[in-house]
């Protein structure tokens, strides 16, 4: 059987990135059989699919290509021209990103991260030339038209592409992702090498998401506001790329000296960050998954977050779940993180073995066997 993959988000360095580059060489360990071929395509970051070729290892081929993302979205989400053939080759099956959706003369499985697109259509303004809520939108439509099968990444995701798109709930298989196994607690010396890197004095509380409103970072330093009240030395984190809507952002360090904001960093910087936390905050509004919740629990560190969509399934008994929308709600739950660490971290630890990306490639691959059979 010969496996298409779009493999184009790899170059984002979003959660979707990392889902899409740890499934792929997963599943390039554990299948011997089939062939892949590796579709890619970005007008500049083309090193980086250099790169992950370096990476990974088995029966593949890559094909990658310049073309401008403006043009592949209107020839394949607007007017839903030219096969994905014409750049592959002849294949049995073609999975999709969740960018694009390429017309196919085989079947295609696509896997939906989140319905933001649906709950959240103020986060999708215009950006750089692409109108995001109308593409995201007309790729949707074409899976729902043409998609064999469907991966949701969560059963919160799978009620949501139920309510929103009307997919029959058959066609829908739920498959959760994993921590990279990069995120393991590291030494004392690493977090504290890496506390000097980003200059980071005293004991912190971590906050690790795409700085936007979804990610609720208004009552994280609302709550943290009142935690200083008793714990003057405590220092605030707050790790990921700028998003959209947060133009005050920039004020933050001007009003509070004890919030750090690092934007993105590498994930070996993010491990010991990770482990020399007391806390990791998480109380975002909405996730199709969540990710960073268990790359905190794999590193130790004790979980807050929220109490709706995807996260509680994530986080299972191992985070104190909270209310979002609550700025005492995320308070006293920090509370209760700091009083109870030891046994949140072994729940933690726990936690985390229930997913492994090794269990999400073979449920992948049963599902490419069921849709081509």
């Amino acid at each position: 059987m010969k496996i298409g993959i779009d493999i184009s988000q790899i170059i984002y360095g979003t959660g979707v990135s990392e889902y899409t580059k740890s499934l792929v060489k997963t599943l390039l360990e554990i299948d011997k059989e089939n062939e892949y071929i590796l579709f890619g395509s970005s007008l500049r970051q083309q090193p980086i699919f250099s790169k992950y070729h370096d990476t990974v290892h088995g029966n593949y081929s890559l094909r990658t290509y310049s073309f401008p993302p403006l043009v592949l979205e209107w020839l394949w989400n607007r007017l839903h021209i030219i096969s994905i053939e014409k750049l592959t080759g002849k294949i049995d099956l073609f999975h999709t990103s969740d960018w694009l959706e390429p017309p196919a003369k085989c079947p295609k499985v696509t896997t939906i991260h989140d319905l933001t697109v649906f709950k959240y259509p103020e986060a999708f303004a215009p950006k750089g030339g692409h109108n995001i809520l109308t593409n995201v939108e007309k790729k949707l439509q074409w899976v729902k038209k043409e998609s064999a099968a469907v991966i949701a990444v969560s059963n919160s995701t799978k009620r949501d592409i139920i309510e929103f798109l009307k997919i029959p709930e058959e066609k829908i298989k739920v498959i959760y992702e994993a921590a990279s196994e990069k995120f393991q607690r590291t030494t004392e010396d690493k977090s504290t090498q890496v506390k000097k890197k980003y200059k980071i004095e005293g004991e912190y509380l971590l906050s690790v998401s795409t700085l936007e409103p979804r990610k609720n970072l208004k009552r994280i330093i609302e709550s943290f506001k009142i935690l200083r009240q008793k714990e003057r030395d405590l220092v605030l984190v707050l790790v990921g790329k700028y998003g959209w809507g947060n133009e005050k952002m920039s004020n933050v360090k001007c009003q509070m000296s004890n919030v750090k904001i690092l934007g993105y960093i590498e994930k070996e910087d993010l491990a010991g960050l990770y482990s020399g936390a007391k806390a990791f905050i998480y109380p975002s509004l909405y996730e199709g998954f969540g990710l960073p919740i268990l790359e905190a629990m794999s590193c130790g560190c004790p979980v807050v977050t929220s109490n709706v969509s995807s996260m509680p399934e994530v986080a299972g008994e191992a985070a104190v779940l909270i209310n979002p929308l609550s700025v005492e709600s995320i308070t006293e739950g920090i509370k209760i993180a700091l009083k109870n660490r030891r046994d949140l971290i072994k729940k933690g630890y726990d936690q985390v073995k229930k997913f492994s990306w090794e269990k999400c490639a073979q449920e992948t691959l049963k599902v490419y066997e069921e849709v081509v059979e």
